[in-house]
């Protein structure tokens, strides 16, 4: 299997096309069952009902194009089953996520799901050594996996509650890996990653502000999934080791920094970490004066300023990786801060 430049960026393009496409009869059908996401609780910024079920759009076209793609690759009986590995799962947790913005879960449920799936996911990686950056403890490496599959699924799934912030932030990370994977001739994380980023700026058309459509859970843990598994299986090639592994959270940066700061402020006021709230980056940034489109655009320049971090570190790894770390470390830590002294509720 050879891909070129060119035909990368005619998988992403194609990504594009058809997710644009697919969202809208997506978001009429959401219309007709009563999917709809009605601003009932405080925490809720829109002021009129918005559909759901535009990660059915998302997940549709990542799989179709995949597969597609395969089919007409020289290779089809190789591939077949490594994509398959990631996206079955997907599959899975996004049906999960599905059934909970139709009927809703109670988030027990929603974490032993998570967890099962990302177990399984975890053995399938470590027996098909597909791990990018393995370590000589398997056990040790089971765990993180696994916790960073539910970790990352969660950070997603807390962090779309932003016209377009969830969507254009997963595409700005999914770029990122596909040019360090492409960097690297991993060409099937390459491929994966681009189509992915192309069908959520697809669907970013119709979730940008003002949003005709959100992702909902099915969308958020299909993504969880993807994001978390090609990271995964990213290997960045670079020495030292700890290098190769500080890349992973400098390409999701800002999922989970919003995470730590919605988990950590709840924990502090004594409330679950699964209460949703007003109390994440998006509105604290409105509270400081953002519009919702800006809101967005911010969190999409932070995290795109975190990947070029990443990007620096993988191409200059012996004179700039250290200190682009560093850096990446420090400036996430001062952005916490600064998100922290924002106060987590409209009441103050």
């Amino acid at each position: 299997m050879s891909i070129s430049a060119i035909e990368f960026v005619l998988l992403g393009a194609a990504a594009f096309v058809v997710s644009g496409l697919l969202t809208w009869p997506v978001r009429k059908l959401a219309i007709w069952v009563g999917a709809m996401d009605k601003p009932t609780m405080e925490r809720k910024t829109q002021t009129e009902p918005v559909p759901y079920l535009g990660g059915v759009s998302i997940a549709l076209t990542v799989s179709l194009i995949t597969y597609a793609s395969i089919i007409y690759s020289d290779n089809a009986k190789t591939t077949f089953p490594l994509v398959t590995y990631l996206l079955l799962p997907a599959v899975f947790m996004g049906a999960m996520g599905l059934v909970d913005d139709l009927r809703g879960l109670q988030p027990m449920p929603r974490l032993i799901f998570q967890t099962v799936v990302a177990v399984i996911v975890s053995v399938v990686l470590i027996q098909t050594k597909t791990i990018g950056t393995p370590l000589d403890n398997t056990f040790l490496v089971q765990i993180i996996v696994v916790l960073w599959i539910v970790g990352l699924c969660n950070s997603i799934n807390f962090f779309d509650n932003l016209d377009g912030g969830a969507a254009g932030t997963v595409a700005v990370s999914t770029l990122g890996i596909t040019l360090i994977a492409f960097g690297q001739g991993q060409e099937l994380i390459a491929a994966l990653a681009v189509v992915t980023a192309g069908a959520t700026i697809g669907f970013l058309l119709w979730n940008k502000s003002p949003a005709k459509i959100y992702m909902g859970d099915a969308g958020a843990l299909f993504l969880g999934i993807i994001v978390s598994v090609l990271t995964i299986r990213l290997n960045p090639g670079i020495n030292p080791l700890w290098n190769s592994i500080a890349l992973l959270p400098m390409l999701l940066a800002v999922p989970i920094l919003d995470t730590c700061i919605a988990v950590f402020s709840r924990i502090k006021r004594g409330i679950s970490p699964f209460t949703g709230g007003k109390d994440h980056l998006s509105h604290r940034l409105m509270r400081k004066g953002f519009s919702k489109r800006n809101t967005a655009y911010c969190l999409w320049a932070m995290q795109a300023s975190f990947v070029a971090l990443a990007l620096i570190t993988y191409k200059w790894t012996a004179s700039l990786g250290t200190q682009a770390i560093v850096l990446a470390g420090a400036y996430w830590l001062g952005v916490f801060v600064w998100f922290w002294k924002i106060p987590s509720t409209d009441k103050f």
